[in-house]
């Protein structure tokens, strides 16, 4: 869809929203574009090399990032607003091969919060709120 004109791209979108709500459909829209992916979506789906980060509403996503990778992927967003300030949004560190993951938690080598545990066990998906769920030994405060 990033290949689209806007008005195109506008016009897809609107006909699978018109989709779903005539015809009470499911989708699985699958994109890069966050701010099309918050537009569209009922529950949002984070991945880290192919493994599942964090699955929740996506208002609750967007404002409040459990997992540290979503969390970045979110700041690096661009704010239309010059005014609005935050800080950028960065991950260290190079990303690890896919064909080669490392052990336990797949972003912990360019985690922040990651510790030793993060190395031995692979986080498992659990509720942190209504409806929103992170695979993380750390989550971000809530």
């Amino acid at each position: 869809m990033s290949a689209l004109d806007v008005s195109i791209q506008a016009q897809i979108l609107n006909l699978l929203q018109d989709m779903k709500d005539r015809f009470g459909l499911t989708m699985i829209f699958i994109s890069h574009d966050l701010s099309v992916v918050k537009q569209v979506s009922t529950r949002v789906l984070v991945m880290y090399l192919g493994k599942v980060c964090e699955v929740a509403p996506p208002d609750a996503l967007y404002a409040n990032p459990a997992h540290h990778y979503a969390k970045a992927l979110i700041g690096s967003v661009p704010v239309p607003d010059p005014r609005r300030g935050r800080a950028k949004a960065t991950i260290d560190g190079e990303p690890p091969s896919p064909m080669n993951p490392p052990s336990g938690c797949r972003f912990r080598t360019r985690c922040p919060a990651a510790t030793d545990l993060c190395a031995q066990q692979e986080p498992e998906l659990r509720e942190v709120a209504a409806g929103h769920f992170v695979a993380c030994h750390h989550p971000n405060p809530r």
